[in-house]
């Protein structure tokens, strides 16, 4: 093959008849010029890998406006150089090109974390996040070229939905996370992310809004939803928690609910003591439930829970003239319920499950109330 001291003026005069030809650089051993029968010019490298001794040929790009002489002759000195030292970028481009991208990482990370170890209900959160944002914002970048600045550029692009947002940045930061544990990358572009400030919810229900839900729920058509709305208010558990409940999980002698750690936020058993109305209201679920069904509130599919609330939700919050309450929102109402009539902070926070004492101290200024009104005693007192 013929060997030119390559130039830009020579590359651009390079022509050749019939054949394909490569012309070689006299300059720099392994960089040339292939020159096809049409006119089209490619810069490439020939270089021996080290190891295998096996030559390989890599193409630059397309000699033109888009890639000029200096810098074709720029990058093969740099791929020359990783060939020297061992490497092999022929191999590089390929591995680069197989490489698992965003989406391959939200499968393995459905597959081995998620649905192995989350909730069904967390599960479903992160599949419609990673379907309705991650993936098809990101989901053809490679794992390991995704950079600090894409994870921001996401994130600040839900600044509508704050909470939402921030969401996406958590569940992206587990995955990179895993990520780098499998070697896919060796940081956290996720980390660093500031997050949005989010408006914590503090809905409950007053005396008078409480006494107009239970009048409704006492009308509704739907008993078996009633009853589970009656449970999760008189224990304070989520909704999941009380729909998925089985019989097997009621001591009614002992008056203590077992919830399977399975089932449970925090990922443990918890013992929750009941209340006489609590238990009498599994009594009578129980009179008339057929016990060969395991489930407390048994929904329409055979062996399946109770699933959806959703319509029966609005028609009795609607009925009672309650806006903007949500069934999680029972949660608050029976914690702030107690804490304004009397019980600490770490009692309610045990009650609910709380792992971390800051998450009950929303309801702290409710303890007040008791103490106020001991302090006005003496106040009277005083006043006669």
């Amino acid at each position: 093959m013929p060997k030119l001291k390559l130039s830009k003026s020579v590359v651009e005069k390079l022509s050749t008849d019939d054949r394909e030809d490569v012309f070689w650089d006299v300059s720099l051993h392994g960089f040339g010029v292939r020159v096809k029968p049409n006119g089209t010019k490619s810069y490439l490298v020939q270089y021996r890998n080290r190891t295998t001794g096996r030559s390989r040929r890599q193409t630059i790009g397309q000699a033109g406006p888009l890639l000029s002489f200096a810098n074709a002759r720029k990058e093969a000195m740099r791929l020359l150089s990783e060939a020297a030292q061992g490497g092999d970028p022929v191999e590089s481009k390929q591995s680069a090109r197989k490489a698992e991208t965003i989406a391959d990482l939200a499968d393995q990370y459905l597959t081995l974390h998620a649905k192995p170890k989350k909730r069904e209900k967390s599960v479903a959160n992160d599949v419609s996040m990673l379907n309705g944002i991650i993936i098809p914002k990101l989901g053809k970048q490679k794992v390991a070229q995704v950079g600090h600045r894409d994870i921001q550029a996401l994130h600040n692009s839900l600044r509508e939905t704050p909470y939402r947002a921030n969401r996406t940045l958590a569940l992206l930061s587990k995955m990179f996370a895993l990520s780098v544990r499998w070697g896919w990358r060796q940081d956290n572009p996720a980390k660093g992310v500031e997050r949005f400030p989010e408006e914590k919810r503090y809905r409950w229900l007053s005396d008078e809004e409480l006494a107009r839900f239970v009048a409704e729920l006492n009308e509704h058509p739907n008993q078996r939803a009633a009853n589970a709305i009656r449970l999760q208010l008189l224990t304070g558990a989520r909704i999941g928690e009380v729909l998925t409940s089985k019989w097997s999980d009621f001591d009614l002698v002992r008056g203590v609910w077992v919830k399977p750690s399975h089932h449970t936020k925090q990922k443990r058993t918890e013992h929750l003591p009941l209340s006489n109305t609590a238990i009498s209201l599994l009594q009578t679920i129980q009179e008339s439930a057929d016990l060969n069904h395991p489930y407390v509130f048994p929904g329409r599919n055979p062996g399946q829970p109770l699933k959806e609330l959703k319509r029966f939700w609005q028609n009795v919050t609607t009925a009672a003239e309650l806006s903007d309450y949500r069934i999680h929102d029972n949660r608050h109402t029976h914690a702030s319920h107690l804490v304004s009539n009397g019980l600490t902070l770490p009692v309610v926070g045990r009650l609910l499950g709380h792992t971390n004492p800051l998450t009950t101290q929303r309801y702290a200024h409710l303890a007040d109330d008791p103490l106020r009104a001991a302090a006005e005693i003496m106040a009277e007192k005083m006043g006669r």
